[in-house]
């Protein structure tokens, strides 16, 4: 069993996280064993002891339990080890991140990793490793659009406090059409998935005509009210509004959140409104369709039922759309809206201060 030695001193605070460390699930197997060992040297148990019980060599124990003399809890951690030393400094590495912050190539629109090695002198291995590093991605952009709206503010209000605290007694509809769906047939047979490749689409399709989804998302529990036409006119509007209304109770009153676009605003829609006094449209600001949960909508049923599908025909995409919507009103969710107009502002300010700041 070996020669027995003394029992190793710990404390009570100590005992109770070797403890809790020998008993984790989420912790290293390392550090969970280096903890077990320092217990049962703590009880007296000898080193050839301790390590038959943990699976390891006795001058491991010994090592463990000489670092946790010395060191206490931190001395069951891997030290940090010496490694190669830097080549580039502090000061050429802010370098080249200003270079590739600040500027652009005199012969491109964006930084490439050979790019901006052949700008700073540093390897394009190394450079490649500092834009993992600090997150750059030069390679990439994201598209924006700034509201020109004058009364941006008070839209934003209005329409983030029905999200947030929708009125008793009252439907929250997001509206909208999702005009110009083709109905679109590929070339050729679509190849199947499979093991270690990916579905295969022709690129080319024939056109079969198209169709305009018209939309309508309850914000309170999610169920979407669609119908399919084929012209997106304030006729075929105010024939869906005609539609959403048989299927709403008489006593509630409806909040309709719709776009700019003309058929919303038109007079014959706005004589109907004047005639049913329990609709009330909330329009979005000018380029601010985001602030539609229903956008949302349509990019679902585009990904999921649309973009890659074959249709022969309009009745066949007509009847893939509304198959999908019966499917989802029966696994209906909700999206959850957590932005306040507050935060809504405040981020849109600080965009504000980058374009002004980077602006010439």
């Amino acid at each position: 069993m070996g020669r027995p030695n003394t029992a190793l001193a710990i404390n009570d605070a100590d005992r109770l996280q070797l403890s809790a460390l020998v008993r984790s699930q989420s912790m290293p197997h390392a550090l969970v064993r280096r903890a077990r060992s320092v217990l049962l040297s703590g009880a007296g148990k000898s080193n050839r002891e301790v390590a038959r019980r943990c699976g390891v060599s006795a001058p491991v124990v010994s090592h463990w339990r000489r670092r946790y003399q010395q060191h206490g809890l931190a001395g069951l951690h891997d030290e940090l080890r010496p490694g190669r030393p830097r080549t580039r400094d502090d000061e050429q590495v802010a370098k080249l991140i200003t270079l590739v912050t600040q500027r652009k190539p005199e012969h491109a629109t964006h930084w490439s990793v050979r790019c901006a090695a052949a700008a700073s002198g540093i390897p394009k291995s190394t450079v490649g490793r500092y834009f993992a590093l600090f997150s750059l991605q030069p390679h990439r952009a994201k598209s924006f659009k700034l509201s020109t709206d004058p009364f941006f503010v008070e839209k934003v209000r209005d329409i983030v406090g029905l999200y947030l605290n929708p009125p008793d007694k009252a439907l929250v509809l997001c509206v909208d059409e999702k005009s110009q769906v083709q109905a679109l047939e590929r070339t050729q047979p679509v190849l199947p998935m499979g093991l270690g490749y990916v579905e295969g689409v022709t690129h080319d399709y024939y056109r079969h005509g198209t169709t305009t989804l018209f939309a309508a998302l309850d914000v309170l529990d999610g169920t979407v009210v669609s119908q399919c036409k084929p012209r997106h006119r304030h006729q075929e509007f105010l024939r869906f509004l005609k539609h959403l209304d048989a299927s709403i109770p008489p006593g509630l009153e409806v909040h309709l959140i719709a776009d700019n676009y003309g058929t919303h605003k038109h007079a014959k829609v706005k004589a109907w409104l004047a005639r049913h006094p329990r609709y009330h449209l909330h329009y979005t600001p000018t380029y601010a369709s985001w602030l539609n949960q229903v956008e949302r909508w349509f990019g679902l049923i585009t990904q999921q039922a649309i973009r890659r599908g074959s249709f022969r025909n309009v009745k066949e995409l007509v009847h893939k759309i509304d198959a999908y919507v019966a499917h989802y009103n029966l696994h209906r969710r909700p999206f959850v809206w957590t932005a306040t107009p507050d935060s809504i502002l405040a981020k849109l300010q600080r965009l504000c201060k980058v374009i002004n700041g980077t602006s010439h």
